[in-house]
Parts: C-alpha cells; structure tokens; sequence
C-alpha cells in the first residue's frame, strides 16, 4: 500500500510542480549512496561504480567478459611469468594531482592488497602473485606461484598513487585515482560531486531512498537520469511521459536469497531444497517484475565464456518443499520459523513480502525485516541474519567462486557471508584454477556451479534487466549489462 501511495504523490507534485533546470550540473539520483571510495575496501555496488570513474585499471573487459588492455598490455613469458607494459593513450596516465602513474604506482596497489594488515577483501583474488619487479617507469613482471590462465583478468584493480599509500592517505574519503572523473565535492552522504576531466562537466550524484520521489525529481527536473532501482510499474510509467526517455537491456547481475549455514536449521540441505522448491521466481518475474529479468540458475549468466547454459531449472514445488520439511521435522505443529532481512528500499520489502507469503503456504514461518542500508550491509557482513536477499553485481571472471563460496573466504578476508563450507565446493575451486587454458577452467567452473545448484549455499532468483531513464537533453549514455554507470563518462547534457 505505501507503494502505491508514493506512486499517487509522483503524479500529483510532478503534474502542479514546474521543471526545475540547471546547465551547468548533471544529476543522476541513486537509491542508496556510496560509502567508501578506497577500491581496496568497496565492496557495496554504489562505491565500487563510483571508484570506476575515479580510478583507471590495468585490466579491463569486453563484451564477453574476457580480459582486453586496460592501463597496461601484457605478455606470457613463461606458465607463471607475465610482463605488463603501460600504454600511452589520450587519456594521458595521469593522477588527479598531475602526477604520471607509472608501474611503482601499479606494484605498490599490488602490494597494499596483498598486505594483510590493510585487511582488504581484494586480497584472496592475488595470492597466487609470488613477487612483483619494476623494470621501469613503464613496465612491470609479476610471478605466480602457480600457474593460472585468468591471471590477467584478476587484474581488473583500480590503480592507485604509491606515494599516497605509504603516506596512509584517507582514500576512503579523498580519493586520487587516473579515471575520468575527479572528486569535486562530498557535502554530505548522500551528495557527491565529481567533475569530468575531459570537459570540467560537473556530475552530482543524488541519494534519494525513495524510489517515488526518485522519480518525482526527474519528472520535476531536480534530477537528469535515473538507472535500474525502481518498481519496474515506475519505469513503465515514466516510458509514457512526454519529454523523458527509457531505454533497457538485459542484464547480468545475480540475485539471490543468502542463507546463514550457521544456522542449525539452514545447515541441513533438506530445509535449503524445501526453500527453493518453495520460492516461484516465474511468477515474481512475470507479475511483479512485468518480465524484466531472467530466472538464474548460478552467479555466471549463462552467455558468459565460463557460464552454465546447461544446468537444470530450480522449480517450483511446494508439495516437495513440504515433503521435505516434514522430513526434517517441521509441519503445522512445529513450523518452520526464520528472519529475512532486507534493505528499506520499498521495492525489495515488497520483493521480501512476496517471498515471505510464497514460503508461508509451505508452513514455513518468516518475520520480515527491513533496516537501513547501512545496517543492513553491516548485519550481512558480520553474519548477523538467517535469510537476506543482495544482488552481486558486475561480476567479470570466475575467480569470484573464491571470493564467494571457498571456506577460507570467509569476512573480512572474502565475502562468503553464509560462512559455507564444503570440502567439494574447494576441491572444485582449487581444480578449476590450477587448468592450463581458458577452456579447462570454463568446464571446470561448469562443474563447480552444477555442485552449488545441487547444495545451495545461495538460492538463486534472477539476473534483473538494465534500465535507465532520461530526462530533456540528455544523450550519449550507455547502458552497460551489469549496470556500471561507465557511461557518464560520455553522457551529454545539452543547454536548455
């Protein structure tokens, strides 16, 4: 019911309230604001989209997620011997403070992250580098201590200056980074400023929780462009509104329910199945979603090079579901009962409710929680729930199955939050890494993710589409599939 009456208050301001205009500042309003602008220690999708605009990186991708040049090209000289080489483009290579980045700069990023006292997440992702030797401004060798073919995708870090590390300089807050875009402004939490280096144009970021008065501001003017985030009704009502534009693609970010396996009752693999059995993710999508996702079966959508296009559909079942319940003991006289945690954000209490009501007809009993995203993103990385509901988003290479599932990823070291352990689960991660060629490791991650389909340290739902909308005179943005905000690097707002 809120839902709706936020939607009948964006009708009514936006039609009595005149457009509000401002040429000189691009706004794009977020459902939730960055809080850490230090790449080793992001990991929530706001700072990490910001820290790509601030920070250039070694490696980049394409299309097909498969690693492509960023700052540096490189070589294979031996089966754990890469040399790297720093390009000279039009951008320059240049940090915000006009100082040349060069390959000290790429070593020391290298090195903090590998540091255990900086406690950085990142860290697991490198631990196969041996040693890295400067040869010179320009080019760098890195040694591995075991072989690995998606090296050079692991190098997908955000470059950073290497006096400014040693000095212990409060990235978090000041960043300094070579991308296109520098810290202009950050008044508050929920106001940052960035300026583009090619043009001065000045980008302000907006949070605005409340995916209706998101929308009120861009019918009002207040804001330029929204992305993803909102009702999918809101989306649909805003493609019919004179003036404004909506443009969608596929996408390929994973949602997913977490379980805590250190729950006694979430630990056991019956009750995880009767979970899955019982969730109807084709009718969520369909009715809730209006079609704007795609039902995912495991973190890689299946057109990635190492994705799983074959794997069966979790289905829905919920005579199964309680079949299985009851074989673990629960029915009406001794439900089932579990807390789901959720963010604020309406459209996901909405989602949980759902889920909630779809888990109930199964006996399953659940108090629904919703917190601020600030309490909510610290609850779920202390471990602090029995079921949440995240969406991982811009997942580029199959090393993230570490980062995610390996036992000895849990926080701080990695982001396996449910706290799984599976002597499987790492035996097949440790396989796939030591393959000598792209092929071996994408059918070796093939089985990884028929094993996780099959004991469900998550429950997947869907890979929601990518959908963006404009106000007058905005042009030039692209959408991107994991929902990367790259393209304000070339979005044009023209004067009115």
């Amino acid at each position: 019911m809120r839902y709706w009456l936020t939607g009948l208050l964006v009708i009514a301001l936006a039609t009595s309230c005149g457009r509000s205009t401002d040429p000189d500042i691009l706004r794009m309003g977020l459902a939730s604001a960055p809080v850490n602008l230090d790449p080793r220690h992001a990991t929530d999708a706001a700072s990490s989209r910001v820290n790509h605009l601030l920070y250039r990186r070694l490696v980049e991708f394409d299309e097909e997620d498969r690693p492509i040049p960023g700052l540096a090209t490189w070589r294979i000289l031996g089966p754990t011997h890469y040399r790297f080489e720093l390009r000279d483009d039009a951008e320059g290579r240049r940090f915000s403070t006009g100082d040349r980045l060069t390959a000290r700069d790429a070593q020391a990023t290298l090195n903090s992250i590998l540091d255990p006292e900086t406690g950085s997440p990142y860290r697991g992702q490198l631990e196969l580098v041996e040693r890295i030797e400067v040869l010179d401004d320009e080019r760098l060798d890195i040694h591995l201590n075991r072989p690995n073919p998606l090296f050079p995708a692991l190098l997908a870090l955000e470059v950073m200056p290497a006096g400014l590390l040693a000095g212990q300089h409060g990235f978090n807050r000041q960043p300094v980074g070579s991308g296109p875009f520098v810290l202009a402004d950050w008044p508050d939490s929920g106001r940052l400023r960035l300026r583009r280096r090619a043009d001065g144009q000045l980008l302000e970021l907006v949070t605005v929780k409340d995916p209706g008065v998101r929308v009120m501001k861009l019918l009002r003017g207040e804001i330029d462009l929204l992305q993803s985030d909102l009702p999918p009704e809101l989306f649909g009502y805003l493609d019919e509104q004179d003036g404004l534009r909506v443009t969608r693609r596929t996408g390929a970010n994973f949602s997913y329910l977490g379980l805590n396996l250190e729950d006694p009752q979430l630990s056991r693999l019956p009750v995880r199945r009767a979970l899955a059995f019982a969730i109807d993710r084709e009718a969520i999508i369909r009715h809730v979603m209006h079609g704007a996702a795609q039902p995912a079966e495991a973190l890689l959508p299946p057109r990635h090079w190492a994705g799983a296009g074959d794997l069966p559909p979790l289905v829905h079942d919920p005579t199964r579901a309680r079949e299985l319940l009851a074989e673990a003991g629960f029915g009406p006289d001794n439900p089932l009962r579990l807390e789901y945690k959720t963010s604020a954000d309406p459209f996901r209490v909405r989602l949980a409710t759902i889920i909630q009501a779809q888990l109930a007809q199964v006996g399953i009993e659940v108090d629904v929680r919703s917190l601020d995203w600030g309490t909510f993103y610290g609850d779920v990385k202390a471990g602090r729930f029995q079921l949440y509901s995240l969406t991982w988003v811009g997942i580029k290479t199959p090393d993230h199955f570490r980062y995610v599932f390996h036992s000895e990823s849990l926080p701080p070291k990695g982001a396996n939050r449910g706290r799984y352990r599976s002597n499987e689960a790492d035996r097949l991660i440790e396989s796939a890494e030591t393959q000598p060629d792209l092929p071996g490791q994408a059918a070796a991650y093939r089985r990884l993710q028929r094993h996780l389909l099959a004991d469900l340290p998550y429950i997947p739902l869907w890979y929601e589409d990518q959908v963006a909308a404009f106000g007058p005179g905005i042009a030039g943005y692209r959408l991107a599939a994991d929902g990367s905000w790259d393209g304000l690097a070339e979005v044009e707002k023209e004067s009115p």
